[in-house]
């Protein structure tokens, strides 16, 4: 299995780095470093799955968190829809009753799905990080966070 890429972009340079992908060019030149999450070994279904298990920690569990074609252009790439990005972005402040860390919840839970190549060590860094890139999105950009699956 390859790699999925979630990034940060606007439409347009979403659809230019999809290419980039699709052509094997994916190295560091795809986009600027800190505007990416590039997670081996998984797939889009992974991050669906991420996103159900978001929802549910930040108490928006039953919201559609498919992620939907972008452009017929690229059936790599793929939109995360603005109920995921918003319970990604929850993860870094929602504050729950009791002891427990909800983004560290989360992690574990996703790392223990069916055949997920990491840990929860690695899975809390790359839910962290998917958080922060969630989290830099304003309501008032054109931007949107994108999912670029081998």
């Amino acid at each position: 299995m390859g790699f999925t890429e979630i990034f940060v972009a606007t439409h347009d340079a979403a659809l230019k780095r999809a290419g980039v992908l699709d052509e094997g060019r994916g190295g560091a030149a795809a986009g600027p470093a800190g505007e990416a999450v590039r997670i081996q070994g998984i797939s889009d279904y992974e991050v669906e799955q991420l996103g159900d298990i978001a929802g549910t920690a930040v108490h928006a569990g039953g919201a559609d968190y498919e992620l939907t074609m972008v452009d017929v252009a690229s059936d790599s790439l793929l939109a995360v829809p603005p109920a995921m990005v918003r319970a990604l972005a929850d993860l870094l402040t929602y504050e729950t009753e009791g002891e427990g860390n909800v983004l560290d919840d989360v992690a574990e839970q996703w790392a223990a799905q069916e055949d997920m190549p990491f840990g929860a060590a690695q899975a809390r860094t790359y839910v962290q990080q998917l958080a922060e890139l969630a989290a830099g999105i304003g309501d008032s950009e054109r931007t949107g966070l994108y999912v670029w699956s081998a």
